[in-house]
């Protein structure tokens, strides 16, 4: 179900300058923002992309300070949890 926008939400976000609306939910007082869908999703894939590029910071990091795994035993050790055949050496 997608609930639809009531017209003064509507009319509060057409005449928002910046095409995002805050909204307090009575029940709590908790902020919500309204946005259109593309850009909540640009704003996502620009989240993911930065915890990933965060993600290969700390483990190239973790690697630089001698922590981790070797490679070969970090494949190992996926191979036997997913229940796949050991590469042969």
């Amino acid at each position: 179900m997608t609930p639809k926008l009531s017209k003064e939400l509507a009319d509060a976000l057409r005449d928002s300058q910046t095409g995002e609306l805050e909204v307090v939910n009575p029940e709590n007082n908790r902020i919500y923002v309204v946005v259109d869908g593309d850009t909540h999703r640009q704003a996502m894939d620009a989240l993911r992309r930065q915890q990933d590029r965060d993600a290969i910071a700390q483990g190239i990091t973790e690697m630089e300070a001698g922590e981790g795994v070797p490679l070969g035993q970090a494949f190992n050790e996926i191979r036997a949890e997913l229940s796949l055949r050991q590469r042969q050496q």
